[in-house]
């Protein structure tokens, strides 16, 4: 091979490595340039500008496009959970006060000489306002979870205050059913928040209340590796097999027990607020015998 031939070779291998190293060096840039995106979009800086396509790549062009379209997303998620919070404040301001005088006044007009059927219709109007309290309430309190307007704080601590705090607020309910509640001592701990954990315990003792006629309710814990174990069990109807898998959803009655006091929300509310503690429920339940609620809390 002659020189000129050498030399022709030589030009395109060098060429060729050009190409490399520039093609190289493009495929720098534009990682570069993807990584200061994510970084700009992490910080919630991110915003689109535009692009030369003779400089970056139709990958970088279309990956800002969906980033700047995110972004977009993410300011209007933000504006709508401000709008929903502005709307749970209102409904909760406006239904306070109506809902407050129509417990009042069926108060008072119980008190008065009524006959016994205008006596009658007063209960049922109070029971029913104390109904569409708990309602509201309830829809607040879980919109606000669902929404992050309100947010868990769980911390290490004691069951027993807990438990005790629970069984404080119920003794009366249960008592005036003739029934009691019995709780087991322990010096267990786990990883919860204690007011929304109380919340969540204190809606399945109120249903085994509602569903108990005759009996006991009780409450003990078991210690795990990683989970620490509340039962509340109690002598009721118990829950038939079908249903048990439906009880945790929004405002799911069952049909046996569609006569009895309630709105179907607090075993849902009871499951939001424990799974956003990273714990889980389960249910075991003998129609005729009794159902226990297990509530497994991080240890």
């Amino acid at each position: 091979m002659n020189k000129s031939g050498i030399a022709i070779i030589l030009l395109c291998f060098l060429a060729a490595a050009a190409v490399v190293l520039w093609e190289r060096r493009k495929v720098i840039k534009t990682m570069e340039e993807i990584e200061r995106m994510l970084d700009a979009a992490m910080t919630g800086s991110f915003s689109e500008t535009t692009f030369d396509e003779s400089q970056l790549s139709a990958l970088e062009t279309k990956f800002a496009h969906y980033l700047s379209a995110a972004e977009a997303s993410s300011r209007n998620m933000a504006q709508e959970k401000d709008k929903i919070k502005s709307l749970i404040a209102d409904i909760s301001h406006q239904t306070k006060t109506p809902i407050a005088n129509l417990l009042l006044y069926s108060e008072l007009l119980m008190e008065e000489t009524l006959s016994a059927s205008a006596k009658e219709n007063m209960e049922a109007l109070y029971k029913q306002s104390e109904k569409l309290r708990f309602l509201i309430d309830s829809l607040v309190k879980l919109s606000r979870l669902e929404n992050g307007i309100i947010s868990l704080s769980p911390q290490q601590a004691s069951l027993q205050p807990l438990l005790e705090s629970v069984v404080e607020q119920y003794a009366a309910k249960a008592s005036g059913k003739g029934l009691s509640i019995y709780l087991y001592d322990t010096d267990i701990s786990a990883t919860f928040d204690f007011k929304w954990t109380a919340e969540a315990l204190a809606n399945i003792v109120d249903n085994a209340i509602k569903y108990t006629e005759h009996g006991t309710i009780t409450i003990s814990t078991v210690s795990y590796e990683m989970f620490t174990r509340i039962d509340i069990s109690d002598t009721g109807s118990g829950i038939p097999e079908n249903e048990q898998a439906k009880i945790f959803s929004r405002f799911y009655r069952s049909n046996v027990v569609q006569e009895q006091e309630g709105v179907g929300i607090g075993l849902y509310l009871a499951r939001q607020i424990i799974s956003g503690e990273s714990g889980y429920i389960k249910v075991a339940s003998v129609p005729g015998k009794g159902s226990t609620f297990s509530i497994f809390l991080p240890k």
